[in-house]
């Protein structure tokens, strides 16, 4: 990447440093996060054209609160401190950081002093609101500093130093709640660091494709565990462009997929892209694999074993094999390096084969492990993908298993698998499905209800609706969909799908509930 053309996000445990990086990139910039005890060590190695410091829970006057070496303040990067950022900058360089007389919480009216910097085509006396969460305060800035904006119980809201390198802002520019936010980002990317808009997804495709050629090298192999969904089929075509046909793609076809999608990827990946392809018939196994298991966590680990069975033995018909790709995304690289140290977990049970690398001693190749989702999905459209692949909602490794409560079977499987075909085609026909996080159906078999069909009693399955909206899944709400799409699907489950005779809706918010229900 042009990390000079870049921005470090240095990480203090904020709940709102992800969406700096978005904000950041959604500028056509690229970011990325580093945990505050690795600032230095990475800053120096990468030498990016910016710094941000994010806010973060601890107060900076705590005697273990996280921080930085004050060199990075003295490493002539332009740098602007977020909420905590603000005051450890303070802080290390001599100023007076104090607990606020009143906290400031939830929306507040900022006061731009001086339109210069972050503030550069502001007007002077401009009023705007802003997003505040904070209980101190930079009460007496560095020697030198000038306050730029103010609040009404913090006169120092926003500050500079006398070069104009260095910022801090008491306020949260990377939440939507701040009505300039993005205007200040802009002014600190493009006029205070000199960057330039150049992260687009072709951009992306460029450095990715001859990154992945240097570390395949000439004569590498590479395999992949192909999933149908959009992170394994972009990551595939990414990395076939990169070494041709020495990728081979594996597809397992498990029994717990969707209607139709084994026929779907040999389709795309192996007619359209033509790329190797080996697709595996494995229904029965997994089926065997999960008679009599009911606890969720056992299925996942029965799956997760069987993957790499199958997996070992597909690998060892293709022969010599080098790397294997995964798509992991940035998130689950942000999740495995915690501010304050915590283990590592590159690799992930929720990955397409989980546990595999350590298995087969293969380097790893993830291409897209600096991308978040709706950045995959512009590289995808912009590799060609169908629209289908790149707009498909997430479905879960471990597939139908844990879409069946309880046991799993071939016909439970069956029978959640066409009332899932008509939840995904009505909400399409409603021209709701990509506003959509997620929309599925979970199979309740262990629990039965009465009902009345054609004058006869039954006794059969509850199917429960599950629809949210979300932007990254780290949480989530119901999705207010229209009662007309609920009774449509209601009653063309009823009636075309044997086994159920009962449909509810899962109006539960993550958190506290998760979005799946094992």
């Amino acid at each position: 990447m042009q990390a000079r053309n870049s921005i470090t996000i240095v990480d203090f445990g904020s709940q709102y440093t992800q969406l700096i990086a978005r904000r950041v990139r959604e500028l056509r910039v690229f970011s990325r996060i580093v945990p505050c005890h690795k600032a230095l060590e990475e800053l120096g190695r990468d030498r990016p054209g910016g710094i941000i410091l994010s806010g973060g829970p601890a107060s900076v006057t705590e005697a273990d609160a996280p921080a930085i070496d004050r060199s990075v303040l003295e490493m002539g990067i332009p740098v602007l401190g977020i909420c905590y950022g603000m005051q450890l900058m303070g802080r290390l360089l001599g100023g007076k950081v104090a607990g606020a007389p009143e906290r400031e919480y939830g929306f507040m009216k900022l006061t731009v002093g001086e339109p210069a910097g972050i503030f550069e085509g502001f007007e002077k006396g401009a009023e705007t609101v802003v997003w505040m969460s904070h209980g101190d305060r930079v009460e007496g800035l560095p020697p030198g500093w000038r306050p730029l904006a103010a609040s009404a119980s913090t006169p120092n809201a926003a500050a500079c130093d006398p070069e104009g390198r260095l910022f801090g802002v008491q306020f949260h520019p990377e939440v939507h709640h701040t009505a300039e936010g993005e205007r200040v980002i802009s002014n600190f990317l493009f006029r205070v660091c000199g960057l330039k808009p150049t992260w687009t997804p072709r951009s992306f495709i460029d450095e990715a494709v001859e990154a992945v050629r240097a570390r395949v090298g000439e004569g590498g192999r590479v395999v992949a565990g192909l999933s149908g969904g959009v992170d394994s089929s972009v990551a595939s075509v990414l990395v076939h462009r990169a070494v041709g046909d020495r990728i081979t793609c594996i597809f397992v076809d498990n029994g717990l997929l969707r209607r139709g999608e084994a026929e779907e990827v040999a389709e795309v990946f192996g007619r359209h892209f033509k790329m190797p392809l080996r697709v595996v018939g494995a229904r029965e196994r997994f089926l065997a694999a999960l008679t009599g298991v009911t606890d969720p966590e056992e299925k996942r680990k029965r799956i997760g074993r069987l993957f790499i069975e199958i997996f070992e033995e597909e690998a060892a018909r293709i022969g010599r094999t080098d790397f294997l790709m995964q798509g992991t995304l940035y998130p689950d690289v942000i999740e495995s390096v915690s501010f304050r140290g915590g283990p590592s977990a590159t690799i992930k049970s929720h990955h397409n084969v989980g546990g595999l690398p350590e298995r087969m001693r293969l380097a790893l190749i993830e291409p897209l492990r600096d991308l978040f989702k709706d950045e995959v999905r512009e590289v995808g459209r912009e590799l060609g993908l169908p629209h289908a692949i790149i707009r498909r909602q997430p479905f879960p490794g471990p597939g139908l298993a844990v879409r069946v409560i309880g046991e799993v079977t071939q016909e439970r499987c069956d029978i959640l698998r066409e009332a899932d075909a008509i939840i995904e085609a009505e909400v399409k026909e409603a021209g709701l499905y990509e506003a959509l996080w997620q929309s599925f159906g979970i199979l309740v078999p262990a629990v039965r209800t009465v009902g009345v069909m054609g004058d006869s009693r039954t006794y059969q399955h509850l199917l429960a609706i599950r629809a949210v909206t979300s932007r990254d899944a780290m949480t989530a709400d119901w999705a207010r969909l229209p009662h007309e799409l609920l009774a449509v699907i209601s009653r063309r489950i009823i009636n075309e799908v044997k086994g159920i005779n009962r449909v509810v809706y899962d109006i539960s918010t993550k958190p506290p509930a998760t979005i799946e229900w094992e």
